[in-house]
């Protein structure tokens, strides 16, 4: 597709990638743009980092995988940022020794400066590299691109907490309408039992933990049409599910007690109605709304308290890896997950944008994958350790970033991301 992309606007490679390399640092910082200068600084807990560490590690990501490699005497803007804004890849080479949260300096003009500085020396090399160069570059800057995509969508779910977590809740953006409220329409979508490939293979860019394609063994189940929504969870917690111990797992009780969990992150009570916040403020619960801000273990609760179970992601991947990625994604600008816009019930609907929807598979590696040196062994097979497996991307997912085959992962008591709910079940004889 992105060769195709190329052809028909008449470009050239390196003018295609100089192109290409715009739009992603320039997304980068409109995201950024509706910030204060208080607001670039602050990390409200740990799992999140300051909006300036993200622009700033973004910049020395590309400097590290890209200009220290093919750019002819390029040396280090600034020796010292190792240490502020590297995060361990290529190898362990670099590790940040500061914590992401503490440094005063540099600046936000400074890291704008270290942005300029670094974007002026890509398109340069660029513009100025043969065919042999740009072969050599172009898996690296791919990486360095898509490593930014996901900073991106950390970026803004990173401002969510953090502006949550002041007291006067700000305000990121106005409200954005994203259409028509269908009210929806649950059925259940039905696959036999039988062998399936899953996981990436062919041209394109993929991460290292989709490969390889591999064969699996996939018994018959169910898939809900739609993801389980605001008002349908909410029955949960009214009919008092997280007082219900029989319902977690474990380690999932321990978070409710531990933590006081009492409904998804983001939800208040206020005077007997519940409120949510989002990026655009505090507003009243929307029930046709997909369920979002919810942990593995609320997610599995939910499902258990349901009669039904969580998809693996070898069952998500089966049932949509036939539709194409078109949702409610960071591109529509509404950065909150939509209501169904659609009554077909004979569709699957809404598996990409809108949610991560959590699955039932601990993220692993696939049969056949080894690690390799360098950042493309280490991007994200070194994550490979108590994690759980999304599947299908978010309201502030870059589109770019999804396939069929793209897996998310989190710690299962994280609630920070946009995460929800896709109900599965087994398939009666």
């Amino acid at each position: 597709m992105e060769y195709a992309q190329r052809t028909e606007a008449g470009l050239s490679p390196g003018r295609w990638l100089q192109e290409r390399y715009r739009d992603v640092r320039e997304t980068t910082e409109r995201l950024a743009d509706p910030l204060e200068a208080e607001d670039y600084v602050v990390q409200a807990m740990e799992d999140v980092c300051p909006p300036k560490w993200h622009l700033a590690h973004t910049t020395w990501f590309l400097e590290a995988a890209v200009l220290q490699r093919y750019a002819p005497r390029y040396e280090w803007y600034d020796h010292n940022y190792a240490a502020l804004f590297a995060s361990g890849e290529f190898g362990g080479e670099f590790h940040a020794s500061v914590p992401r949260g503490v440094g005063l300096r540099p600046t936000i003009e400074e890291i704008y400066r270290y942005r300029r500085h670094v974007d002026e020396r890509i398109l340069e090399l660029l513009e100025n590299a043969d065919e042999e160069r740009l072969a050599r570059v172009t898996p690296y800057f791919e990486l360095s691109l898509n490593h930014e995509l996901q900073h991106q969508e950390q970026l803004v779910a990173d401002i969510k907490y953090n502006y949550f977590a002041d007291p006067l809740k700000p305000v990121y953006r106005e409200r954005k309408e994203s259409g028509l409220h269908v009210l929806p329409y649950l059925t259940w979508h039905k696959f036999a039992e039988g062998q399936a490939e899953i996981g990436h293979q062919g041209p394109g860019f993929a991460f290292d933990n989709e490969m390889p394609r591999h064969k699996v063994w996939i018994g018959g189940f169910r898939l809900a049409s739609q993801p389980v929504t605001n008002g349908e969870y909410l029955q949960f917690v009214e009919d008092g599910g997280y007082r219900q111990p029989r319902l977690w797992l474990a380690e999932g009780w321990n978070c409710v007690q531990k933590y006081g969990w009492e409904a998804p992150l983001y939800w208040e009570k206020r005077d007997g109605n519940w409120w949510y916040y989002t990026l655009s403020g505090m507003r009243e619960l929307e029930l046709d709304e997909p369920v979002c801000h919810v942990s593995y273990y609320e997610a599995d609760a939910y499902a258990r308290w349901a009669g039904r179970r969580l998809p693996t992601e070898a069952e998500w991947e089966v049932a949509f890896s036939a539709i194409r990625p078109e949702g409610n994604f960071a591109e529509s600008g509404w950065f909150h997950p939509a209501p169904s816009g659609s009554s077909h019930g004979e569709l699957l609907l809404q598996g990409y944008g809108d949610i991560w929807e959590w699955t039932m598979s601990p993220y692993l590696p696939y049969p056949g994958n080894r690690r390799t040196e360098g950042p493309f062994g280490e991007y994200h097979g070194k994550y490979m350790s108590n994690r759980m497996v999304l599947r299908g991307g978010s309201c502030i997912t870059p589109r770019g970033l999804i396939r069929p085959t793209t897996r998310h992962y989190l710690l299962p008591e994280k609630r920070w991301q946009f995460s929800g709910i896709r109900l599965a079940d087994d398939l009666e004889e």
